[in-house]
């Protein structure tokens, strides 16, 4: 049964996506056979045959090095750079759970450490008109724990502060953050930093420099970050091996 943690963020263009990359190299290299997911990618350029790029997917393939298919890392792939609904409304193809669903099990059944990111915020709304999704509905389904990624400087307070309080109202577990953009001896994101954990609890896993190659945190620590999800019980009933049985192929590293 593979192991999986969900990313998302205090906003759009925090960062979510490169830490994302950081964090599934970190495992690679320590032999931990990662996978990723994302339910649905916005602002993607297109080939010349004119299929869709995701590029969320393509960028955290490149980082970590891994050998996972663009096809299994995200069912929904929009050309225009907005929010999932109104992507899917211009476009068509809107976000149905079932199949968001479907594809993270068949993602947990080829992988140990499965990576989920969300696209902007928890509050972000990937499907409005055929269905009311939202992301955090989509991690419910899911039945996954989160990390949150949010920005070294001024103003993340309160966009941490919030995002935590409103996770908590929902019930949706949150395991620490991971601060982007950040700058050494800084003494104003040094405090941010500081007053984020005292007003949430929560601890500070890393923090990323503009640049980095590599995720400062301890193998373990990362690792222990990951939870067998409960939707996972139902994969054997659905014809879908999980990780660490006998059926399930495991993902090539490369």
């Amino acid at each position: 049964m593979s192991r999986n943690l969900f990313i998302t963020g205090t906003g759009t263009d925090i960062g979510k996506t490169y830490v994302a990359g950081l964090i599934v190299k970190k495992l690679a290299q320590c032999g931990k056979n990662p996978g990723y997911y994302k339910a649905a990618m916005s602002g993607n350029e297109r080939r010349a045959d004119g299929s869709l790029i995701p590029g969320d997917a393509l960028f955290v393939q490149q980082t970590a090095g891994i050998a996972q298919p663009l096809e299994e890392m995200c069912p929904y792939v929009y050309e225009n750079a907005y929010s999932p609904h109104l992507a899917s409304r211009i476009e068509g193809n809107p976000v149905v759970m079932d199949v968001v669903k479907q594809g993270f099990l068949e993602v947990c059944g080829k992988y140990d450490y499965v990576t989920v990111e969300g696209s902007g915020g928890i509050l972000c709304p990937i499907c409005f008109d055929e269905a009311r999704i939202r992301l955090e509905d989509v991690v419910q389904e899911l039945n996954l724990s989160s990390i949150i990624i949010a920005d070294a400087g001024l103003g993340t307070i309160n966009s941490v502060v919030l995002t935590v309080e409103y996770m908590k109202t929902k019930k949706l577990p949150v395991k620490g953050v991971i601060f982007n953009h950040f700058h050494p001896g800084n003494v104003m994101e040094e405090d941010n930093i500081f007053m984020c954990e005292y007003m949430t609890g929560l601890p500070a896993l890393a923090k990323v420099k503009d640049g980095d190659t590599d995720l400062d945190i301890d193998i373990d620590v990362l690792a222990g970050l990951y939870e067998p999800s409960g939707i996972q019980r139902n994969c054997r009933t659905e014809g879908i091996p999980c990780a660490g049985d006998s059926s399930a192929g495991k993902g090539e590293k490369r």
